[in-house]
């Protein structure tokens, strides 16, 4: 696998975009959007997840995103190959999937294929 590269793992209910496989939630947060393409939404947060954590040394990130009563479910985290602070980690997670500003990108972003329609 390149530095760049990401692995994407689809099922009939969810998307999973992670670093490595198989994905290992050591931390995680979670966070619900209204319905929109899973895989777009999957790729914005884990950018947005990346940006936000990228010196986190030992963090391995993983987006999950599963279409559930209606709506996006988020689980975003990741595998932690060091000891860290889990609770104020998940704090940062957390922090980045209750911004508003992205929130509102992500929406918009998932919207965007298919005419607005969700896949």
């Amino acid at each position: 696998m390149t530095r760049n590269a990401w692995h994407i793992l689809k099922d009939d209910q969810s998307v999973t975009v992670t670093r490595r496989v198989p994905a290992r939630f050591d931390v995680e947060s979670e966070a619900v959007l209204p319905l929109g393409d899973k895989l777009r939404v999957a790729q914005q947060v884990r950018q947005d997840l990346w940006r936000a954590l990228q010196n986190q040394r030992g963090f391995s990130p993983v987006v999950e995103v599963r279409e559930q009563g209606g709506q996006l479910s988020i689980r975003a985290g990741g595998q932690c190959d060091r000891i860290v602070a889990r609770r104020a980690l998940e704090a940062r997670i957390a922090d980045v999937l209750n911004d508003s500003g992205k929130r509102a990108r992500w929406v918009r972003f998932a919207r965007l294929r298919n005419g607005g329609s969700h896949v």
